[in-house]
Formats: structure tokens, sequence, C-alpha cells
């Protein structure tokens, strides 16, 4: 008789090769300038030394995405326990490397019940730049996750990969903007208005916007003057290997604290 675990899984993975890379991971905290805390560390790919994300990316292929996707989530989730990371956990998944999400995420399941990391911190975002195949679907993946209790929230918002259509038909917790949005926000009107109407869209949605990719006090400054509460980029802290952040490392945070409050 085939074991539980061959039985929870589907073939894509069951039948896989085991990966033949290792990897690891670097956490970029995402803060909440309201509270100036540290409301979650973005778990981001990099080689088992540090390298680049590329180093590992570059060896993803279409018959070791779904091995590799499963790998990632219990890996960030290994980490950040062993960190004893205070914040949520967000991870990137890919969407198109999901065959049945009511499988694929046991293992994500079983990683935060073997290493005691709770679910409802855990949030699960869709993998920067890369394309969506089908809206509908990846609705019905988001929707899985979120009824099992983890966050969900759309990467690239903007970019126009995951747009209005997947708000129409799922509401995640959070959207990212697009960091081209971001970038020069403070001397750009278009950008402002763009910004400002998806802020305001999502407010009606009931939806949190986080700003990504931040590097300078005036691109902060304005989007916070815009309604922006959560914030994420090097102005604030960059990417720390194997690593959190704390909140008295923030010197952006600090800034915020001594000007805009």
């Amino acid at each position: 008789m085939p074991s539980t675990r061959k039985r929870t899984q589907c073939a894509l993975c069951r039948d896989a090769e085991p990966l033949s890379f290792a990897f690891s991971y670097a956490f970029q905290p995402i803060v909440d300038m309201r509270t100036r805390q540290v409301f979650a560390h973005e778990a981001l790919v990099r080689g088992p030394a540090g390298e680049p994300a590329n180093s590992v990316l570059s060896r993803v292929t279409a018959d070791n995405c779904y091995v590799f996707d499963q790998a990632c989530r219990a890996k960030a989730i290994e980490i950040a326990a062993r960190l004893r990371m205070p914040s949520h956990l967000s991870i990137n998944f890919l969407p198109n490397a999901i065959y049945r999400p009511e499988l694929c995420i046991r293992s994500t399941l079983e990683a935060a019940q073997r290493h005691d990391f709770p679910v409802e911190r855990i949030i699960f975002e869709t993998v920067e730049g890369e394309q969506i195949n089908d809206g509908k679907w990846l609705a019905e993946i988001l929707t899985e996750y979120k009824r099992i209790g983890f966050k969900t929230a759309i990467d690239d918002f903007g970019a126009g990969f995951a747009g209005l259509n997947l708000l129409a038909d799922f509401q995640p917790d959070m959207v990212k903007l697009d960091m081209g949005l971001i970038r020069g926000v403070d001397r750009s009107a278009s950008r402002r208005a763009i910004v400002a109407g998806v802020v305001s869209m999502c407010a009606a949605l009931t939806i949190d916007v986080i700003a990504e990719g931040i590097e300078t006090a005036d691109e902060a400054r304005c989007l916070s003057d815009l309604g922006i509460e959560l914030m994420q980029g090097y102005w604030l802290a960059r990417p720390r290997f194997e690593g959190v952040v704390a909140e008295d490392e923030l010197p952006g945070a600090m800034w915020l604290e001594a000007d805009m409050t």
C-alpha cells in the first residue's frame, strides 16, 4: 500500500527527480510605518552561500519547477523558524507550477507544523516577474490558500501580469505595487495619480497596499501622503542573508517618526 505522503502528492512532485542544486534565502523587511514595526520579511531566494538569485533561478526548468516550488516553501519556513522570526513570512510561489492546490499546499502545512511556525503568519505572493498563464486559475489557487488560513498577496501590481481582472475574481489580503510605479513617484504627477487610484480602489475592497522598491526618503514621504503604510525597499533595509532585520536597525523608520507623525 502506498504511504500517506505518496497519496497526498500529485504525480508531478511525487515522481520527479530530486533537485540537483542547493539554495537558501535572504530576508527583506516590509515595514508598517504607522507602528514603526516590521510587519513581514519577504523570503528572497539566494545560492547556498548567498549568491544572487539568478544563480538558482537559472537552473529551474519545466521538469523541476514543481519540486523547486515545494522545496522553496519548506526551506523558507525552516529558516524563518530557526531565526525565530517574529513577523509574518512572505513566500513567493510559482502559480504556473501548481497542479492541484489542495495537494500542493500540504507539504507547506507539514513544514509549518514540523517547525512550529504559525500558518496565519505566512503570506503567499505571486512570484515577481512571472507571467500568469490563467488569471482565473490563479484566483482559484489563492482562494484555496486563503481558505486554509494563509494570507495572500499579488506582486507586481500594475506590471500587467496580475491586474484588475484578477481582482474582479479574487480579493487578496494585499497587493504590492510594481516598483516601476514607485520609482520617482515624488517627481511624477502621473505615477502619483495612478498610485492614488489603486489605494482608493483597494481601500474599497479592504485590501492593504504595499509599496516595494523604495529607494529614497522623498519616495517614502510621497507614498505616505498617498495613504500607503506598508513599505519595502533599500531605503529601509537591504535583504539580509539568512537573517532578520529588527526595528532598531531601520533608519528610514526613524526619519518617518521625526517628520511624518
